[in-house]
């Protein structure tokens, strides 16, 4: 057995003419004023320069109102775009007022030659408990998953309907909102293969050496003509209730990722915090350092 989901799960509904409440709204009231506006300069104005004004300002309604951008309505993108421009665009990480500068530093950068001072900066995480959970403050708590990959395309069909049958049950399963994060990165092989050179003359046979050499050449070829990478996945569930009941949604993801033969574990405080490091501070050109050792090295480990 197979279910769709759909691609858009949250898309709003038509209401009629395939159109939105928002969307209908937004004509509606097009209309309206432009109707109001024909009444109250009928008697002065010919119906022809009427309509020459009137036909663009309707046009450019309908645009706004069935018009897409970025994925989003083009009224919340140019609503989205007005609230940026007049948001602060310098924030800094204080818990009081910023102080301003002195009276005799002037500058030509802001009104009245004064620079503009910058606004506080306000994350949604207040901190992270001793349980590994993030604090929202009155938006609850998160707690965060990490889990492995599955090759779903190299299963069977009755294989992947089981995998799909228990990913269903998962989200059946919850209560609050999920969030799956999928991050990749580059690998860097060179570290385990000279790991591997280095230590390759201490082994006890000399066959155990050359096989050694040659899966060191094996890597530094791999890296050179491959570009690897490392797939992070990281789940995320939120509860508005007590820090317990994340815990335990974090508890009963873990259990239920299991079934689908995913490997997955609940972050702690450490492992939490470097989570969050990496996502307000991605690295867009260092590569994940393979540094493990050369007697537990597994090449069945995905990369």
């Amino acid at each position: 057995m197979r279910a769709r989901i759909p691609a858009d799960v949250e898309r709003p509904d038509r209401v009629a003419f395939g159109m939105t409440w928002r969307q209908l709204v937004t004509l509606t009231i097009t209309g309206l004023l432009l109707y109001a506006a024909w009444t109250s300069v009928a008697t002065v104005v010919p119906p022809l320069v009427f309509l020459l004004v009137a036909v663009p300002i309707a046009g450019a309604a309908f645009f706004v109102a069935v018009g897409r951008r970025d994925g989003i309505s083009l009224d919340l993108w140019l609503l989205n775009a007005i609230r940026h421009r007049h948001a602060p665009h310098q924030l800094v990480p204080v818990n009081g007022p910023i102080t301003p500068a002195p009276a005799w530093v002037a500058t030509t950068h802001g009104p009245g030659d004064r620079l503009p001072l910058p606004a506080p900066l306000r994350l949604p995480a207040r901190g992270i408990t001793g349980d590994g959970l993030i604090d929202l403050g009155p938006d609850g708590t998160t707690g965060l998953v990490s889990a492995s990959t599955v090759a779903f395309g190299l299963r069977t069909s009755a294989e992947q309907n089981g995998l799909v049958a228990a990913f269903a049950r998962w989200l059946h399963s919850l209560d609050g909102p999920a969030q799956i994060h999928v991050r990749a990165q580059r690998v860097d092989l060179t570290y385990l293969a000279d790991r591997l050179l280095a230590e390759a003359p201490g082994l006890p046979d000399p066959s155990l050496e050359a096989a050694a050499r040659s899966h060191a050449a094996f890597l530094k070829d791999l890296a050179a003509r491959r570009e690897l990478l490392h797939r992070q996945v990281t789940v995320a569930v939120r509860s508005t209730r007590s820090p317990g009941h994340t815990i335990h949604q974090a508890t009963e993801t873990v259990r239920a990722l299991s079934g689908c033969e995913v490997a997955a574990r609940t972050l702690g405080p450490e492992d939490t915090s470097a989570v969050l490091a990496d996502a307000l501070k991605p690295s867009t050109h260092g590569a994940l350092v393979v540094r493990t050792q050369v007697a537990d090295f597994d090449e069945s480990e995905p990369l």
